[in-house]
């Protein structure tokens, strides 16, 4: 008994496909709203309120200024007296951040 054999599928040219223009991602309005941020968290990123990513940046800057990331492991972040209190232990994940931080904005 013979099979019969599929054809190849056949692939759309290159040249058919235009490239439609590229569209300009718009920033997520939720990002650049402007936070009050909690006493203790005041104490490291300042009083005024500033959009998540700035209050995430800023805290980035004290941590490496202060040296507080493991030296073995540079993912962890090691809590001096400031940072212990926004995070009610001494080492968190970098990943871990973000969420740590929605607890001391508003």
């Amino acid at each position: 008994m013979a099979t019969a054999k599929k054809a190849p599928a056949t692939t759309a040219p290159a040249a058919k496909k235009a490239a439609a223009p590229a569209k300009k991602r718009t920033p997520n309005a939720a990002f650049m709203k402007a936070l009050t941020p909690s006493p203790a968290l005041a104490a490291v990123v300042g009083s005024a309120p500033l959009p998540r990513t700035e209050i995430i940046s800023k805290l980035w800057v004290y941590i490496k200024a202060n040296n507080l990331q493991d030296a073995t492991n540079k993912r962890n972040i090691n809590a001096d007296a400031k940072l212990k209190e926004l995070f009610g232990k001494p080492q968190v994940s970098m990943f871990e951040l973000a969420g740590l931080i929605g607890k001391h904005v508003k």
